[in-house]
């Protein structure tokens, strides 16, 4: 877990409620971790009905928030005033929003619990408001995990939740989702519902439980690829071309990217060793392995040239430059220009 959203949740979990939260930043699942903790538990159910309110930015004004934060509870301790979306407060990065604000954070109410959940980017540092609202305020700025993360988020998600989990099983959760926790932990939870506690979880257990065929997925293509295993990527490929549904070309052509995009940075790393190649792209070294493979089948040139290749098919699923080629055949004829 991020090390200031431990803090803030160990805290709010001992009972310990500070005047003002202001959560923020890029990952978005600890900002909802922690104001759905104090929206749950801040209050007992018959305090809420008159003690908390929660706002949406764009709704409202930041007198109308300050107006709520500055009343006293009714019947109860404190109160709670959680704001969602408070990046798209209209007057946020207004002088008289931003004035409004800064001066309710140097003297803010010590009976009311207000969060702000300032979502996919940060306070303006440029400007007063963003220089002093961490100092005045309880403040937690959550950047995206690193992909090298990904895999240890999960097991220790998993740990969290008192169960066991296989390091290849939180790989391939982790190269299947991505650093997206909401949707990482929504994932991890499908597992969890159907799993014994007293058994650790396994590759062929996520596999069934998030809808990977066993062997027919882009982890298994991307190995034969990286391999130039012709056959496995056409068994694969036609596959999917037979079910282009549940395997649409523009995630595919996303996941290659992003590797072929790293592996053109390994040719200009200078230690390619995997301890070289794991510090440098900022990957597991489980996966430099892969990396290391790669780098022997394609040169820098080939490399530069599967990058142009899919960009063509992104702009083909697209509609540009495209005939009368349908999903299954653009992923077969970029798999085949990929290899030779």
């Amino acid at each position: 877990m991020d090390a200031s959203a431990k803090k803030i949740m160990d805290k709010i979990k001992a009972g310990k409620y500070e005047p003002v939260y202001l959560l923020q930043g890029e990952e978005t699942y600890y900002i909802d971790l922690i104001s759905d903790y104090i929206e749950q538990h801040a209050l007992n159910e018959s305090e809420k009905s008159f003690n908390q309110v929660v706002m949406y930015g764009k709704d409202s004004s930041m007198a109308a928030i300050l107006t709520h934060a500055k009343r006293f509870p009714m019947m109860a301790e404190r109160q709670v005033v959680i704001v969602r979306e408070a990046q798209d407060i209209p007057d946020l990065n207004k002088e008289t929003g931003s004035k409004l604000l800064l001066d309710y954070l140097t003297k803010p109410s010590p009976t009311t619990v207000l969060v702000l959940c300032h979502k996919n980017k940060t306070l303006d540092k440029r400007r007063e408001l963003g220089k002093k609202a961490e100092q005045l305020a309880v403040s937690g700025t959550f950047k995206k995990l690193y992909d090298n993360q990904v895999a240890d988020f999960v097991l220790e998600y998993v740990s969290q939740k008192k169960y066991a989990i296989e390091e290849d099983a939180a790989r391939l959760l982790a190269d299947y989702v991505g650093n997206d926790l909401s949707r990482l932990t929504n994932e991890v939870d499908k597992v969890l519902i159907s799993h014994d506690q007293k058994e650790t979880i396994s590759v062929n257990e996520v596999m069934a439980n998030v809808g990977i065929s066993r062997e027919y997925n882009i982890f298994e293509l991307q190995k034969a690829l990286i391999r130039k295993d012709w056959l496995q990527a056409a068994k694969i490929s036609n596959y999917f071309q037979s079910n282009p549904k549940k395997n649409p070309v523009i995630p595919m052509v996303a996941f290659f990217y992003s590797f072929f995009s790293k592996v053109l940075a390994a040719h200009s790393v200078g230690d390619r060793s995997s301890q070289g190649l794991t510090s440098a792209l900022k990957i597991s070294p489980y996966a430099a392995k892969d990396y290391l493979t790669a780098l022997q089948q394609y040169p820098q040139p080939k490399t530069l040239e599967i990058i142009s290749l899919l960009r063509s098919a992104d702009l083909k699923h697209k509609g540009v430059n495209v005939g009368s080629e349908d999903e299954g055949q653009i992923l077969k004829e970029l798999v085949f220009r990929m290899m030779i």
